[in-house]
């Protein structure tokens, strides 16, 4: 039997209705990626008010020139089409549709702008500096926060969730931090003794259950809450600003301290499988962006001139 064509009484037995492919497609998914899938989704049926099964590829075609119409950013409507085409090959995969009509949408080529968000070794420090200012309980918050997206590389979620059971103490000083990544992948990420005497500073009587980086706001229930993605954005901004860190006038994000991380670790000579296993990418390819972000030589320097 095709192992792509489950039976009838299979396919029963996985999902019935649109809905149900949806709750199936996003189950066990971040609540960061559910958010996204969700609202990429709800346009899409907005857009194409068809079941999965009547959807043609006329349908999606036209969808993507309504993106492209709406003028939103290349990178913004490759993101929501490649939503719908993963929803669309799960639908295919688990027997929902005879076939994955989205297979034959072509995503749009996305202008790599990657070496545009790498901060120099230099702006970095110069940032840590200005976050390093202040004695207040939440400067010092913000300071080992800060410090801790770049020497780890951890994305802004795996911040905002990380909790004291997490962070375990190694030899030598050193510590280490368990992170539930994207994909659902849990990693460690290992913290040089500088870095883990900060972050053990931070912490106080806190028990082990108790967020890293909390919150001013307590839950309903009288407990810390941990920070949310939000105000660690506004944070890392703030921080920028004040010590004067800018490219091209954007706004310093987490993010950008997580490419500084992999750009500036490659260029001291890190393995790039060591980088790939730290920052949690899936694949060697998006690690190797950044050598080809930020290139150690070019062919430029055999030319006769500068």
């Amino acid at each position: 039997m095709n192992e792509l064509a489950p039976t009838t009484n299979a396919i029963s037995r996985q999902a019935s209705t649109d809905d149900q492919v949806i709750a199936l497609w996003i189950k066990d998914r971040s609540p960061a990626t559910v958010r996204a899938y969700t609202l990429d989704v709800s346009r899409f049926r907005v857009a194409v008010p068809h079941v999965l099964r009547e959807v043609t590829l006329g349908d999606l075609q036209a969808y993507a020139d309504e993106l492209a119409a709406a003028e939103l950013s290349t990178a913004s409507r490759a993101r929501m089409l490649a939503t719908v085409k993963s929803l669309f090959s799960f639908a295919h995969k688990i027997g929902y549709l005879p076939f994955d009509v989205a297979r034959a949408v072509r995503l749009p080529k996305i202008e790599g702008k990657l070496a545009e968000r790498i901060l120099s070794e230099g702006q970095v420090l110069k940032l840590l500096g200005e976050a390093h200012e202040g004695e207040s309980g939440t400067d010092r918050r913000n300071r080992v926060m800060v410090l801790l997206m770049y020497a780890a590389g951890l994305r802004v979620a795996e911040i905002c969730s990380l909790e004291w059971r997490h962070c375990v103490e190694r030899d030598g000083g050193a510590g280490q931090v368990t992170v539930f990544g994207k994909g659902s992948k849990t990693r460690s990420v290992h913290l040089p003794a500088g870095v883990w005497a900060e972050l053990v500073d931070l912490r106080g009587d806190a028990a082990d259950g108790e967020p890293v980086f909390r919150s001013r706001e307590r839950g309903a229930d009288g407990k810390n809450r941990p920070i949310d993605a939000s105000q660690a954005n506004r944070i890392v901004h703030a921080t920028a600003k004040a010590s004067g860190v800018e490219k091209g006038g954007r706004k310093v994000s987490p993010h950008w301290l997580r490419h500084a991380h992999a750009s500036h670790s490659i260029e001291r000579g890190a393995p790039i499988h060591l980088v790939q296993a730290t920052l949690g990418h899936a694949s060697i390819s998006t690690t190797g962006k950044y050598l080809h972000a930020r290139p150690g030589e070019s062919s430029s320097r055999y030319l006769p001139v500068g």
